[in-house]
């Protein structure tokens, strides 16, 4: 068992009918090449036969390059419930049930699909009737889950989050990790030691109305940092809410800034610029991030399927600075930072 294992690491899908998704997220960022890969997988109303019911596998590579594919076949889902292991296989030689296989057997049988758990992810996606294609296998060794390495992880929403009342639930399952492995993106092979690594996931009924995000777990001069901050409108009971968080691992610290430990505020532009700061009684953060790329769209699972809603950038540039009475603990900068902005586009800054 991963000591690392955060709640909610398993997947969340009862077996009912009612509307339901869940998405895990993994990241590899290479300093040196100066570019990303994140790797976005979902999964809509499993019980199939649903108007919106498959699979889905995103990538956004190299230069914010997109590669999607779609895996209608529920069947050919398998996820564990007890800890993180999940995959899709597509088109595949084999008639055995979905489940995880050996690398080399993945290999050889699987011609579209993925495998990942928390040390290891796998796969291969291509576009039909072009060039465009990934191919990948890479080992994980977790650092941060959530929360201090030596404590029991947290869950990041809270323990409210263990009640099925929040939607959707979100669950930072590795704030930094190493990768080895390689990726092969259209021909060029990336090959990497030690590259950091990151994971999270969402599940439930629906998406948030309204949301961003900003991490990065790869900082100028500072390999033992780790940022995430996010915050949207979110469904409890029936009313929405806006929430924020801000969680920073550092040297072997968690520090956490959530509603229920600190205030929260934030300022973010409809596209190109995130400001998020919070406080509480020991502590102090500022965060700005600001990003000239354009951005791409990518899918979420919504009320209407797997749709274009919200937009990224990995090229994003951010400053982040952490207090403590005054005193300075952390100040520190990153070029290699993930932001996103979702939901309903909004045409003023949205300010809390």
């Amino acid at each position: 068992m991963n000591s690392l294992q955060t709640p909610h690491s398993g997947y969340h899908w009862d077996g009912s009918n009612r509307r339901f998704f869940e998405g895990w997220y993994y990241r590899v960022t290479l300093p040196q090449e100066k570019q990303t890969f994140a790797f976005m997988y979902s999964i809509e109303d499993p019980i199939g036969n649903q108007p919106h019911s498959g699979g889905g596998a995103q990538i956004l590579g190299p230069d914010d390059q997109y590669l999607c594919r779609t895996f209608p076949d529920v069947k050919k889902f398998w996820a564990t419930s007890d800890q993180l292991a999940l995959g899709h296989w597509g088109k595949t030689d084999l008639t055995a049930a979905p489940g995880y296989l050996e690398p080399e057997i993945f290999e050889r049988y699987i011609h579209q699909g993925y495998q990942g758990t928390a040390t290891f992810h796998q796969g291969k996606l291509s576009v039909p009737a072009t060039d465009h294609f990934c191919h990948w296998q890479y080992q994980i060794q977790p650092i941060y889950g959530w929360g201090n390495p030596n404590q029991p992880q947290q869950s990041t929403g809270g323990w409210l989050s263990f009640l099925p009342i929040f939607e959707p639930g979100w669950q930072i399952l590795m704030a930094h990790g190493l990768a080895t492995g390689w990726i092969n993106w259209n021909g060029r092979i990336y090959e990497f030691e030690k590259a950091p690594a990151y994971s999270e996931k969402n599940w439930g009924g629906s998406f948030p109305k309204q949301w961003f995000w900003v991490n990065c777990n790869s900082f100028d001069h500072e390999p033992d940092l780790a940022l995430t901050a996010g915050g949207g409108i979110r469904q409890v009971l029936g009313w929405s809410e806006s929430v924020a968080l801000i969680g920073i691992h550092y040297q072997g610290k968690f520090y956490e800034f959530v509603p229920w430990n600190s205030e929260v505020h934030w300022q973010i532009e409809p596209w190109g610029k995130w400001v998020i700061n919070a406080k509480n009684e020991q502590y102090e953060v500022s965060l700005t991030a600001t990003t000239e790329h354009p951005g791409t769209l990518l899918r979420t699972p919504t009320q209407h399927g797997l749709i274009f809603r919200c937009r990224d950038t990995m090229h994003g540039q951010i400053h982040l600075q952490l207090k403590a009475k005054n005193r300075i603990i952390l100040e520190a900068t990153s070029d290699l930072c993930g932001v996103e902005v979702g939901g309903k586009i909004w045409q003023e800054t949205w300010k809390q």
